[in-house]
């Protein structure tokens, strides 16, 4: 089954790059989003360690730069943006010829989202390099924790476009999802530690954030590379990421299936 995928994806992925290409305006400006919003959350923090002698709870201006340009590299690898573009496939009947080929749509996301990433990396690799020389980040890691951190990233990545997809199908049910795409984005900042490291959180956010998807989506790695995890803690997070893609591949199973039955009465 996976061998038979091999040339879809290959003819699927030519077909993505040649898109992106098209759009270069719009590629630009998510770019430059992707960019922005961790250097504002950088400065700022950076500064509030400074107002409070060099260090907020354990983290140190150094740390603080560390935690967020890792954060941009890994958010830039592992963000889907399907959500966006569902209900407008729903409304407008673009998914009606989605159904009419011989894969699942799901197919065409994942190559479209692997496409503009590889592009992009072209832009994301110097702006890293560049933020870097800038902020001087301290953290400490090591060889085992860089090599652990590549199957985080590709756990992170899975978890998070699993539950994208999920979040997206509530547009069979609704024909404007702008809402629930709020609300799935408000839980992920506080809940992955976009907004701020986790461990600045109360004690009750941090536990909820164990038991939820989001930190395995985004924080995990982050924290794996800094060496701010013991390696009970790196397996732990990589079962939990294990456990989370097992479960959002079940629950896409299901919605897609009652939604789609609900996409063709409509449409009938």
């Amino acid at each position: 089954m996976m061998l038979a995928l091999v040339p879809i994806y290959r003819a699927q992925l030519r077909a993505s790059f040649a898109l992106q290409l098209q759009y270069r305006a719009a590629f630009l400006i998510w770019l430059i989003g992707m960019v922005l919003e961790p250097v504002v959350y950088l400065v700022v923090w950076s500064a509030v360690a400074a107002a409070q002698g060099g260090e907020v709870g354990s983290f140190t201006r150094g740390e603080f730069a560390a935690y967020y340009i890792i954060l941009m590299m890994v958010n830039h690898l592992t963000f889907t943006w399907t959500m966006w573009e569902y209900d407008w496939r729903v409304r407008h009947g673009d998914l009606s010829f989605m159904l009419l080929r011989p894969i699942h749509p799901i197919h065409n996301d994942f190559c479209e989202n692997i496409s503009y990433k590889l592009l992009s990396m072209v832009v994301m690799l110097p702006t890293t390099v560049g933020l870097w020389m800038t902020f001087r980040p301290t953290f400490s890691w090591n060889l085992g924790m860089a090599t652990l951190f590549i199957p985080g990233v590709i756990g992170a990545f899975t978890v998070q476009f699993l539950f994208g997809w999920l979040a997206a199908m509530v547009a069979f049910w609704t024909t404007r999802i702008q809402a629930t795409n709020q609300l799935y984005f408000t839980a992920l900042l506080f809940f992955s530690g976009k907004f701020a490291p986790l461990g600045l959180f109360p004690d009750w956010v941090q536990g909820a954030s164990d038991l939820l998807p989001f930190r395995w989506m985004l924080s995990f790695p982050v924290e794996l590379l800094m060496g701010r995890l013991s390696m009970d803690e790196i397996y732990l997070g990589l079962l939990m990421q294990a456990g989370w893609t097992v479960v959002g591949v079940l629950l896409i199973r299901m919605v897609w299936a009652a939604g789609v039955r609900r996409y063709s009465a409509f449409g009938a």
